[in-house]
């Protein structure tokens, strides 16, 4: 069996082994969560086999959703989810491509951490919308700006059960933010799976979530099929567009 080891040096250069996972994914989460923390000098590294485990987009939805599921049942708020998630991808914010290891990794690191508390330059910031996101800024202007909205939220109260239908997001005057005020999905699992599902795909219907479209829908010109297919990295407009199917598909 693989085993990939957590390794860390410290402001002298000593070396020491922090622990051996037996799941890559799991591994790497560790690192980050560890990475995301208060700045440091210290370096963290796997000592392992370097190919990675998730290779497809369905390998990567069935992490997501799994990950999801987790922070579902440990009773996480959505908005905690994403305060983490923006905490543990600062440290890659300077690469440019991520396989898909380091995605998943991204997530479960998230549902770990004590996440970044809620600033309240968040709230009034002007976060303008990029129809072709390409860069970490732009992925983090709309996962800041869905933290906004869920904070704004929370000011009206708790969700009826229509909200799963759609509701828009109330803002304050003048205030601009990334996304459309349309928001569909409110916790972990659900933001996740739909996320997966509007922006990569990898979803079947053994998952007993969501069946295909019966028959041709062009009007749906973004619907992603159902299927396994390769994926070599993941860029920030590909995280952009997940965190945007996130919130708005259904």
């Amino acid at each position: 069996m693989a085993v990939w080891e957590l390794w860390r040096q410290d402001d002298n250069g000593n070396r020491v082994q922090i622990s051996a996972f037996a799941d890559r994914v799991e591994a790497l989460a560790n690192a980050l969560a560890l990475e995301s923390g208060v700045v440091h000098k210290q370096t963290y590294w796997l000592h392992g086999p370097p190919e990675p485990v998730c290779r497809t987009n369905r390998d990567l939805y069935r992490r997501l959703v799994r990950e999801g599921e987790g922070m579902n049942a440990a009773g996480h708020s959505l908005d905690r989810f994403l305060r983490g998630w923006w905490q543990v991808a600062r440290p890659l914010s300077g690469q440019v491509r991520l396989d898909l290891d380091t995605v998943a990794a991204m997530v479960t690191a998230a549902g770990m951490v004590e996440p970044a508390p809620l600033q309240a330059s968040w709230r009034s910031a002007e976060f303008r919308y990029t129809h072709e996101p390409t860069t970490y800024a732009h992925w983090e202007a709309i996962v800041l700006s869905q933290i906004a909205d869920l904070a704004d939220f929370a000011d009206q109260g708790p969700l009826d059960k229509y909200a799963y239908f759609g509701i828009y997001a109330p803002r304050p005057a003048g205030c601009v933010r990334a996304l459309s005020t349309t928001w569909y999905n409110f916790d972990p699992k659900g933001y996740l799976e739909c996320g997966m599902a509007g922006a990569l795909g990898g979803w079947s219907e053994d998952d007993g979530i969501r069946q295909p479209l019966p028959g041709p829908h062009p009007e749906f010109v973004d619907e992603r099929e159902p299927g396994d297919q390769a994926i070599d990295f993941l860029g920030w407009d590909d995280l952009a567009e997940l965190a945007r199917c996130g919130q708005q598909y259904e």
